[in-house]
């Protein structure tokens, strides 16, 4: 069995990568919107036009559950520690 501090040192770098990934997501959507709208929308078969709207679903889905089962539990766990 794994001791608090373990669990919470997992969840501080658990946070951490998904941030960056988060970060990294965000980053390329931002540069890179059209090469990858032609892709996905080819891959796909949706609508250019639909896809902005995707993507800032997919980055505020990610963002929220990062939060949630990431963030939170971490910051709980170092308020308790």
């Amino acid at each position: 069995m794994y001791s608090l501090e373990t669990l919470a040192n997992f969840l501080g770098w658990c946070s951490l990568l998904n941030i960056g990934l988060l970060l990294f997501s965000t980053l390329l959507l931002s540069l890179a919107m059209r090469p990858l709208a032609n892709i996905h929308s080819k891959l796909f078969g949706i609508d250019k036009s639909s896809l902005p709207m995707a993507y800032f679903r997919y980055l505020a889905n990610y963002k929220l559950l990062m939060l949630v089962f990431n963030l939170v539990p971490y910051i709980a766990l170092r308020i308790v520690l």
